[in-house]
C-alpha cells in the first residue's frame, strides 16, 4: 500500500533522555534541537516539565528558541501535568496512559470508562488552550483491541489532533502492527502516531507497517536511543522510506544524517553502531571480489542507496585476502599504474597471499602496486 502521509516526531530529547547513558545539558539540548531543525524534522518532543526543575526550565528555554519545528512535551494523562505543560509555551502536548491489563494495575488502577473520562478532559483542556493534542495508549499491543477502539473513538470526538499507539515493550510484529493500526484507522478521523521500541529488533519494520496501515507520524531518535534498546533510529527510518517512496523524505536534509549521529555519539561517549543504516563507518564499504567487480561496473548492483545522497562516499577495500583483480586494477589505475592482465593477476595473487596474514595498510598496498609496476 502506498504511504500517503509521513511526519517525524523526533524524541531524542524525551525518549532519548531515558537512554541509560544520556544526561543532556541545556547547551547540548539546544545544539541537538538546532541540528535537527536544520535537518528538517517536523516535530520535537521534550521531557515532561513535571520530571524535574531543570526539565521544566529547559523546556521553557527551547520554547523561546527560534525554530521551524513544532515543540511538544510528553506528560501523564493528568490535568495538572497538562496545565503545566500548556504554560511552558510549547506548541502541543502529548499525553499517555497505560491501557493493558498488565500495566493498568501498577500504573493508575483506572478502568476503561475512567480512562475515557480523564483522557477526554485532558485533551479538551489542551485543545481549548489552542495547542495540538495527542492522546497515546501505553502498551497498546498488550491491550484489548476492543478497549482501544472504545477509547480512541471517544478521544477522537474531543477533537484531538492525533491518537498514538505505542509498542512500549517491543513485543509487536509487523503483521500485528498493520492489523491494529488498520483497525484504529477505520475508527478515527484524526491522525495516528506510532511509537516502536526495538527490544526484539523490529522497530523500523513495525514503523513501516504502521505507515502502510494508515499511520501518519512516526517517533524517532538520533541513533535510536531510548529506554532499554531504544526506538526507531532516524537514519534507518529515512533509509527505509527512501528505498520505497523517496518523495516522502526528499525534503529532509538526508546528507546531515552522518553529522547528527556523530554529534550524538560524541555527546554520549559511544560509537556509532557498526550496522547503523547509512551512517555506520562501513555502511558503503565493498570488500569481496565479486561485489567489487560489480560495483565498479554499476554501483547500483550492490547499493540500494546512493551514498552521496546521505553525505557519504563509497569505499572499495583492496588490501585483504578476498580482493579481486578488478579492485586491485582500479586502485592501480588511481595511482597511474598501467598493468597488463597477466601482471595484474599476479599482483592480485600477491595481495591475497599477504592478506592471509591480515589486512594490508593502505600505504603498504600502494607501495606494493607501484613497486610491482617497476619490477
Amino acid at each position: 500500500m502506498s504511504i500517503t502521509s509521513f511526519r517525524i516526531i523526533d524524541s531524542t530529547l524525551r525518549e532519548g533522555e531515558q537512554f541509560a547513558l544520556a544526561h543532556f545539558t541545556l547547551d547540548q539540548k539546544l545544539a541537538i534541537a538546532a541540528a535537527l531543525d536544520r535537518f528538517g524534522v517536523d516535530y520535537m518532543e521534550l521531557t515532561s516539565p513535571v520530571a524535574s526543575p531543570s526539565s521544566e526550565a529547559d523546556l521553557r528555554s527551547l520554547a523561546r528558541a527560534e525554530r521551524n519545528f513544532k515543540l511538544l512535551t510528553h506528560v501523564r494523562c493528568s490535568l495538572d501535568d497538562a496545565n503545566l505543560a500548556i504554560d511552558t509555551g510549547v506548541d502541543g502536548v502529548d499525553v499517555l496512559i497505560a491501557t493493558s491489563s498488565r500495566l493498568r494495575p501498577v500504573s493508575h488502577g483506572m478502568g476503561v470508562d475512567e480512562i475515557i473520562e480523564v483522557g477526554s478532559a485532558v485533551v479538551t483542556a489542551i485543545r481549548q488552550a489552542g495547542l495540538e493534542a495527542r492522546f497515546s495508549t501505553e502498551d497498546s499491543f498488550r491491550s484489548d483491541p476492543d478497549d482501544l477502539v472504545r477509547i480512541y473513538r471517544a478521544i477522537d470526538r474531543t477533537g484531538t489532533d492525533r491518537v498514538g499507539l505505542a509498542d512500549t515493550v517491543g513485543v509487536a510484529t509487523p503483521s500485528q502492527v498493520y492489523d491494529l493500526v488498520s483497525l484504529v484507522r477505520r475508527n478515527v478521523e484524526c491522525d495516528i502516531e506510532f511509537h516502536a521500541h526495538d527490544d526484539t529488533g523490529c522497530a523500523v519494520a513495525n514503523a513501516l507497517a504502521a505507515l502502510e496501515a494508515g499511520a501518519t507520524h512516526i517517533d524517532t531518535t538520533i541513533l535510536g536511543i531510548g529506554e532499554r534498546n531504544g526506538i526507531v533510529p532516524l537514519s534507518a527510518m529515512m533509509a527505509r522510506l527512501h528505498t520505497l517512496q523517496p518523495e516522502l523524505v526528499d525534503h529532509y536534509r538526508l546528507e546531515m544524517l552522518p553529522e547528527l549521529d556523530a554529534m550524538l555519539a560524541g555527546i554520549l561517549g559511544v560509537a556509532i553502531p557498526f550496522n547503523a543504516a547509512v551512517t555506520a563507518p562501513t555502511a558503503f564499504h565493498h570488500k569481496a571480489g565479486m561485489h567489487t567487480k560489480a560495483v565498479l561496473a554499476d554501483p547500483g548492483s550492490y547499493e540500494v542507496l546512493d551514498p552521496a545522497r546521505f553525505g557519504r562516499q563509497r569505499s572499495i577495500l583492496v588490501g585483504h585476502r578476498l580482493a579481486g583483480h578488478h579492485a586491485v586494477g582500479d586502485r592501480a589505475s588511481a595511482l597511474g599504474v598501467d598493468l597488463d592482465d597477466e601482471r595484474l593477476r599476479r599482483l592480485t595473487a600477491e595481495v591475497k597471499r599477504r592478506g592471509d596474514d591480515g589486512p594490508i595498510e593502505s600505504d603498504d598496498l600502494d607501495a606494493l602496486i607501484v613497486n610491482w609496476a617497476q619490477a
